[in-house]
């Protein structure tokens, strides 16, 4: 069973408060059910131990609706196989993970199953587990059916003997395992692990005999550059939300539109996106969790420690991204060049478009990049084209570990080269330029042209 996950009105659902789960065909009596059962567990560490009815947010709730709602009553297989979830922090976002994965648990039918929820650090798996054993321990109907082996931090059923496991993420130890439900809190910082994309991997795999199973992805925007798994996974949860790509991944995403987050050419520091009266807008647990004076307080304190101390602090507490919208004394020029990117543009099409073209290269040793650049002038319209490429050996990964999913990504779209032995990347910078002589030399009927 497929179904339609886009939401291309959620600009307009964020800023009139509105759900960015979209309208979607549920199954109302699993759909119900699962939302009952996440309503009656408590939250331990809040004065007067509330239940989630109380205290939680309906943003949530309509999460755990869709997940439970997806699921064909007879078939047990799930139309929402997975969930990606980008909310800044403060927001509950690991409490209310760890408790939809304790009613997944709840609402589990299949004998033995294996539910795991992982986080990058011990203090947030820490959290996680606190949350579901307060939860149990507060419940005396739970504590009854639950056992807490409060050492493995695992929860067992004791009737079907189903697991859930929150541990911090460890791709050796995730690698093979066969999963009926996955949450991955804070993949941003997973990301940046050598093995992660690998463990990914292996976890889709191990799911794929259970029809019922689900990966669910619950984290705040990267303090850096998004790169790696991360990226890749933001990316299509955008294109699903957007109407450009199927699939059975709900995208919901608290960031703020394009033209918010970037604001082009806006002054330093009045960028539209620094307005606390919109902030509320990505906070879907404004008044419960957090209040939006708090955030005030807290930015202010972080714009008068450092810029970088800013731009961590609005990365992970607006989901500004770190590039365009926010960076670093950057080029000013780089407010408007994405925007004027033309990704059909190959050397040959700049090589048959221009007049006159100029070639620049720059090396920086083995553990750096060797990047060539053509800038070209148009035939008639004076416009510059632009292309470059870069080429790097194996070493500079060695070297440069904290930079390897940047690498990776630049080499997966087309723009880098790892090259194999010593050499290969001078040759071929000069085959680069051997094309650039061969099209002045054949240049057909223009002597007046010099490439």
């Amino acid at each position: 069973m497929s179904i339609d996950l886009s939401c291309v009105d959620w600009t307009d659902r964020l800023t009139t408060g509105r759900s960015l789960v979209p309208d979607l065909a549920l199954n109302q009596v699993q759909a119900a059910r699962a939302v009952a059962v996440f309503n009656k567990l408590r939250l331990a560490d809040v004065p007067g131990t509330p239940t989630l009815a109380e205290a939680g947010g309906d943003w949530f709730r309509d999460i755990v609706r869709a997940l439970w709602g997806s699921l064909d009553p007879v078939t047990r297989a799930r139309a929402i196989r997975e969930l990606f979830l980008l909310v800044p922090k403060k927001n509950s976002k690991t409490t209310n993970g760890a408790l939809m994965m304790l009613t997944a648990l709840l609402l589990n039918e299949r004998p033995n199953a294996n539910f795991i929820m992982t986080a990058p650090v011990q203090d947030v798996a820490e959290i996680a587990f606190e949350a579901v054993h307060g939860a149990i321990a507060l419940d005396p109907v739970l504590d009854k059916k639950l056992h807490v082996r409060a050492h493995l931090k695992t929860i067992v059923h004791r009737e079907s003997k189903a697991e859930l496991q929150i541990m911090t993420f460890d791709p050796s130890v995730l690698t093979g395992q066969k999963c009926h439900g996955v949450l991955i809190d804070e993949l941003h910082v997973v990301a940046k692990m050598s093995k992660a994309p690998s463990a990914l991997r292996q976890l889709r795999g191990g799911m794929l005999p259970f029809p019922e199973a689900f990966l669910a992805i619950i984290t705040t925007q990267s303090e850096d550059q998004p790169t790696g798994i991360f990226r890749n996974e933001l990316n299509k949860a955008r294109r699903i939300r957007d109407g450009k790509q199927p699939g059975a991944m709900l995208p919901v995403l608290y960031e703020f539109p394009a033209e918010i987050q970037r604001s082009p050419g806006a002054e330093k520091g009045r960028e539209l996106w620094r307005n606390p009266e919109i902030w509320h807008l990505v906070t879907p647990n404004a008044g419960k969790s957090i209040e939006i004076p708090r955030l005030v307080e807290e930015m202010q304190t972080a714009a008068a420690t450092s810029d970088e101390e800013l731009r961590a602090w609005c990365s992970q507490h607006l989901n500004i991204e770190i590039g365009l919208a926010l960076s670093a004394d950057g080029w000013p020029g780089a407010d408007f060049w994405e925007d004027n990117a033309d990704e059909t543009l190959s050397l040959d099409a700049l090589l048959e478009r221009s007049e006159v073209v100029v070639v620049g290269i720059d090396g920086g040793g083995l553990d750096d990049l060797l990047g060539v650049s053509v800038v070209g002038r148009e035939i008639g319209t004076g416009r510059w084209l632009h292309w470059g490429h870069a080429w790097m050996h194996p070493i500079a990964l060695e070297r440069r570990k904290s930079e390897e999913q940047l690498y990776r990504d630049l080499e997966a779209d087309g723009d880098l080269t790892i090259v194999e032995e010593i050499g290969d990347d001078v040759e071929a910078v000069a085959e680069v330029a051997d094309v650039i002589q061969v099209g002045a030399r054949t240049d057909p009927g223009e002597g007046d042209r010099e490439r």
